[in-house]
Order: C-alpha cells, then sequence, then structure tokens
C-alpha cells in the first residue's frame, strides 16, 4: 500500500511539473497567411490604404504617388472614358507598390462603393478596368412578431430593415398594415447577398412569406407565369395578392377619422357627415393613388383645399384632399402607386392629413369596407408547376414557425 502511494505522488509530482514547464513554453506561432482581394495576393507588394479626403480629386490622388506631371497627365488621358475621374468623399482606395527600394506604384484601386472598384494597372501600359468582387447568395429564414412597427421589429431580428418596404409593396393589397398589431406573427424568407463570401451586402430577393392578419395567415410567393421575368406574388392558393387597389394612400401613418354619415367636424364644429377616411401624417407625407387612372380634376376649393381626383374605370374613382402641394395635372395618366402630392392642412382641416374619398357608380363609399376585384389572374395550366415550387417554400417557413413559437 505505502509502495502505491508513493508511486502516484511520484506520478503526479511528474504530470504537475510537466504542465508547469508547458505554460511557459512558446509555441511556434503560425505565419498569417497572404491577404487574397481583387484579385491580388497582397503579400507581394507594398500596400498602402487611404481614402477620399475632402476637396480631393482623381488628379490630387496621383500626384501623392510619386508620379510626375507628365505621368499623371497621361493616365489621365488615357482613362477619360473608363474610369470615375470624380471621385467621392471619403470612398476608399488601395495602393499596390512594388516590393524594392523603388517602391513603385503597380496598381491603384478605387471603390466607389462596397461591391464595384476600377482598378488602374501601370505595371506595363496605362490600362483601366471596372470590375465586381464576387458575390455569394446565403438563404436566411426566421420567424418572429411585432413588437413595435415592422422596420423596428426586423432592426431588433437584425434584419436590414428595408426588407420592411418590400414587405408592405408585396402585402400592400392584401393587409391594412394600419390595423397591424403588437403580437402578430410572421415568417420570413429571403437571400442575402455577401461580397467576398464575407462582407455582408444586403437582401437580395424575398423567397417567400406569411403575415398573421385578424387571424389568418397570408402567404407571399414569388411565382413568373411566362417565365419571362416578370415576378408576381400569390398566396398558397394561387391568387393573386396585387389586388385593384391599394389599401391607403399613405405608408405607416394612423387613422384619425373614418368613414361615418354623423361626426363632429373640428373646424366648423358642427356635426355632419364624413365620407372619407382621414389618415393623419407629417406635412410633405408623399400622397400616392391607390389604382391607375386618369386625373379628373387637381385644384382648390374652400373645403378640399389643393385636392386631387382620379377616375380609375366606368365604376371607381378616388379623390384626395388638403394637398400642401399638387404633383399632377388634369388629364395626366397615373400608374398605381404613384405620388400625386404631399400631405398638408388646406382647406378646412385642423392639421396635416389626407382624406381619401372612394366613389363607386357615383356614390361615395367607405373605402375601407369594400371587396375589390382582382386584378391578376393564376393560369389554370401554371397551378400545378406553382404548387410543385412553393411546397418547400410553405413547409420551410411552417417549420420555422413552429420553432420559434412552439418552443
Amino acid at each position: 500500500m505505502r509502495k502505491f502511494v508513493f508511486l502516484l505522488l511520484v506520478t503526479l509530482a511528474i504530470t504537475s511539473c510537466k504542465k508547469t514547464q508547458e505554460d511557459f513554453v512558446i509555441e511556434d506561432v503560425e505565419p498569417q497567411r497572404p491577404i487574397v482581394d481583387f484579385g491580388f495576393h497582397f503579400a507581394n507588394f507594398n500596400v498602402h490604404y487611404d481614402t477620399i479626403k475632402r476637396q480631393e480629386t482623381f488628379e490630387t490622388i496621383l500626384k501623392k504617388q510619386n508620379l510626375n506631371g507628365k505621368k499623371v497627365a497621361d493616365i489621365i488621358r488615357v482613362l477619360r472614358d473608363s474610369f470615375p475621374i470624380s471621385v467621392k468623399f471619403k470612398r476608399p482606395y488601395v495602393c499596390l507598390r512594388s516590393k524594392d527600394k523603388y517602391n513603385k506604384l503597380q496598381y491603384l484601386i478605387y471603390q466607389p462603393n462596397q461591391r464595384d472598384y476600377y482598378l488602374i494597372d501601370l505595371t506595363d501600359s496605362i490600362v483601366g478596368y471596372k470590375k465586381s468582387r464576387p458575390l455569394t447568395f446565403k438563404i436566411r429564414t426566421v420567424a418572429g412578431e411585432l413588437t413595435g412597427s415592422l422596420t423596428q421589429t426586423l432592426r431588433k431580428m437584425k434584419i436590414e430593415p428595408t426588407l420592411s418596404g418590400r414587405l408592405n409593396k408585396i402585402f400592400a393589397w392584401s393587409i391594412d398594415f394600419f390595423k397591424s398589431r403588437k403580437g402578430d406573427k410572421f415568417a420570413l424568407s429571403f437571400t442575402e447577398r455577401y461580397i467576398n463570401d464575407t462582407v455582408y451586402d444586403g437582401i437580395d430577393s424575398l423567397r417567400a412569406a406569411y403575415f398573421e392578419y385578424k387571424g389568418e395567415k397570408i402567404y407571399a410567393f414569388p411565382f413568373n407565369q411566362d417565365r419571362n421575368g416578370k415576378v408576381d406574388y400569390y398566396d398558397e392558393n394561387g391568387k393573386a395578392l396585387k389586388n385593384f387597389f391599394l389599401k391607403a394612400p399613405l405608408k405607416f401613418v394612423n387613422i384619425t377619422s373614418h368613414y361615418t354619415q354623423n361626426r363632429f367636424h373640428p373646424v366648423q364644429l358642427i356635426w355632419k357627415a364624413h365620407k372619407g377616411t382621414d389618415y393623419a401624417a407629417p406635412t410633405g407625407t408623399p400622397i400616392m393613388t391607390t389604382a391607375a387612372g386618369v386625373v379628373e380634376q387637381a385644384g382648390y376649393s374652400t373645403g378640399n383645399g389643393n385636392f386631387v381626383k382620379v377616375i380609375h374605370d366606368k365604376t371607381y374613382s378616388t379623390q384626395y384632399l388638403h394637398m400642401s402641394k399638387i404633383l399632377v395635372r388634369r388629364g395626366q395618366h397615373v400608374k398605381q402607386g404613384e405620388i400625386i402630392g404631399k400631405v398638408g392642412s388646406t382647406g378646412l382641416a385642423s392639421g396635416p392629413h389626407v382624406c381619401y374619398r372612394f366613389w363607386k357608380n357615383g356614390v361615395q363609399v367607405d373605402a375601407l369596407k369594400l371587396k375589390l376585384p382582382n386584378s391578376q389572374v393564376m393560369e389554370g395550366r401554371n397551378l400545378p408547376r406553382f404548387k410543385e415550387q412553393i411546397r418547400p417554400l410553405k413547409r420551410e417557413l411552417d417549420s420555422v414557425a413552429e420553432i420559434r413559437f412552439n418552443k
């Protein structure tokens, strides 16, 4: 027993010594691999990084590179048609110089944006190229619920908030985002661009999405019926999301007054009918026409202030009141979503808003209660292909939502 204990103590002592010795061993550091960018191994050059200073020009940048006046003039003359002479403040550029005592400039690379770059090759003759760094695309599928506005929610989820604009445009004919509430659930699948496989470059496309709205899931799947490059969005049954009219003439604002036969007028201080829907927004907010048509009226009246009325077809017309500025003229053809004016408080208005009025067969009606026709129909011959295309996408959305909300 004593012998065993002695051997155990010796073993522990040796192990402890080895560990202590190893703590002081300086290991060889693996040599740093050469940096590769713009198609160059930077280890082969003396590399200088810089950015465009205030009031710098292409010419002054060249003069900083130990080039004589004639060489600078020759470069500008040769590259005048292929290089952007007007460089942008704070944009980066890289100088690659020879690794010898001359430190001669061999390449100059200017980046007007994150992806594209201009390359000046001075190794032989003067040559200029416009190139793009390689892109890779990564799929990201997420589920969440509104914690505020859609933009704020996406930002909290570390998703580029500009995606909210795309989603608003896609779902504008199906969802009234004014009535979306905190806790409303959604799922999204989209592709993100990366430069050189590492540098984030934004969202490329939306693969699929759904939003829960008034207790119902509304899906959106992109589909090209004619294989001609034109993509529209459809629900899981092949019904187009794009209806004849937009839900509202503004984006992300508040309804302050609904269509009613009896309302106390805030300016006239009397009870009277209010045959429109008021959307409050800051002065200058763009007002969109909710459908394509022809401007029937564009002018001013005491009650309406600056207003525009658009005829869409033999059945429907719309009117937009209290504008601070009118941007269309009578007889002008306008497209759905086209900006026709700016929010104001002209006429009988207590604050900046647009009063949106709607006519059907010459009678003013409540636009929010209308069931309007669909402008596009899935062709029967395309439905099987559509169903096959969306099946894995729908499964993907439902799966990530189930994990997110049932955990």
